[in-house]
């Protein structure tokens, strides 16, 4: 799925093939999730392949790299280069964009003393998840804040979400959702979440979640059109029964939730706010105008 013998992938300073790239077996990224990385998607435009706001992605790859105290020099504008000539060497223009950052061979319990960056890229033209996912709140939460710097994209917070992902899946859900230390709605296993009560969106307020870049574009895209929304904490029974929901991400994209807990939601999804959002959304990172959506709204 991720590469073949003509993938070419970038890392430490040159292209080279996925096939011959190797790394050391001594590190801190490998031996305890110290690492930062970002997931990224190109779309075909009619200007050709675009990166879905590249700078936005970049700009915090480089801001997870401080928080965690890991050496990294690169500017944002030569990783967008390299990476749009990374795309270009494996003829992608729908694909999905891994940049990693590692530390170098050491295994002590101190800061990184330099680091690698690896960018990766495969064809990719659709979420992790599809339309109507159940979901079911997790037993596992989500990290303390106080433990972590929950906001950087660190490599190691993601055991966490393999093992809420997991658990959700034995339970015969499709996806997890997490809740924070005083019992609110957080965010999903790798998205953030939204409800829909009245034509108007509930989202988790900052605290505990990781502040996505897909959800700050629905708040772009909900002033765009016209849709209230609100930022606040509440609790899971608040979006059980809610008229929509929706997870939200990179990867992600928007997805439809049918349920929570096997509490359906109340609309057919196609009738919803929601429902627009989703189509303003893909209208948006293939650079097409979605302004004409704002008439449903009125209908």
């Amino acid at each position: 799925m991720y590469y073949n013998e003509k993938t070419m992938l970038y890392y430490d300073g040159k292209f080279q093939e996925a096939t011959t790239a190797s790394t050391g077996l001594y590190g801190q990224s490998l031996h305890y999730g110290y690492a930062v990385f970002e997931g990224i998607k190109s779309y075909k435009t009619k200007n050709g392949a675009k990166i879905f706001k590249a700078k936005e992605h970049y700009d915090r790859l480089k801001k997870s790299a401080e928080l965690m105290m890991i050496p990294f020099d690169y500017s944002t504008e030569e990783m967008i280069d390299l990476t749009y000539k990374l795309l270009e060497m494996n003829n992608l223009s729908n694909a999905y964009i891994r940049p990693l950052v590692i530390c170098s061979p050491n295994m002590s319990l101190s800061k990184g003393n330099k680091s690698s960056l690896i960018i990766e890229a495969w064809s990719w033209d659709n979420g992790y998840l599809s339309d109507h996912a159940r979901i079911m709140t997790s037993s596992f939460e989500r990290p303390n804040p106080k433990a972590f710097r929950i906001e950087a994209k660190a490599s190691g917070h993601y055991v966490n979400s393999i093992l809420a992902s997991q658990e959700a899946k034995d339970k015969g859900f499709d996806e997890a959702m997490l809740l924070d230390g005083n019992g609110n709605v957080a965010e999903s296993s790798g998205a953030n979440i939204f409800y829909e009560k009245d034509a108007k969106l509930y989202t988790p307020a900052k605290g505990s979640i990781l502040p996505g870049i897909t959800r700050a574009t629905m708040f772009e895209i909900c002033d765009q059109l016209g849709i209230s929304y609100e930022e606040k904490f509440f609790k899971p029974e608040e979006m059980e029964g809610a008229d929509a929901g929706f997870f939200c991400g990179t990867a992600a994209e928007v997805v439809a939730l049918e349920s929570l807990n096997n509490i359906p939601f109340k609309l057919k999804w196609e009738n919803s706010v929601s429902a627009l959002i989703q189509k303003a959304y893909r209208h948006l990172v293939f650079e097409e105008d979605y302004s004409y959506l704002k008439q449903a709204l009125y209908v």
